[in-house]
């Protein structure tokens, strides 16, 4: 059964940074993949940041394309997401989500499996 722990999350200021990390355990294969997925109050849920561990592919949105970097650890199964110069607008529940195939795409339709979020909250 794949289970996903999400860490990282808190209350930071406008201008500061933060790391999320995904653990990652059940998955049978070496051709799964991990995104990040945020939900801000009354929003859809949306990708932000998605990686694969059979290649060298990676997805950022455009809203935060230059401020966040996407990062795994194959031996750990474990995918980081390093966030700066966070704003008030990035103020979300961030999800770790997972398939046990290559993602297409960086979006919900991908996704099997999903974390329990973690809050983010940035003061301005």
């Amino acid at each position: 059964q794949v289970h996903l722990v999400e860490s990282g999350g808190g209350l930071v200021q406008s201008g500061g940074s933060l790391r999320l990390s995904c653990a990652a355990s059940g998955f049978t294969s070496d051709y799964y993949a991990i995104g990040w997925f945020r939900q801000a109050p009354g929003k859809e849920r949306e990708g932000i940041s998605c990686i694969r561990f059979s290649d060298e592919w990676r997805y950022y949105t455009d809203s935060m394309k230059g401020r966040i970097t996407i990062s795994r650890d194959n031996a750990n199964n474990t995918v980081s997401l390093k966030m700066t110069s966070l704003k008030p607008e990035d103020t979300a529940i961030y999800y770790c989500g997972a398939s046990p195939l290559p993602f297409r795409d960086c979006v919900l339709g991908e996704i099997d499996y999903w974390g329990q979020g973690t809050q983010v909250t940035v003061s301005s």
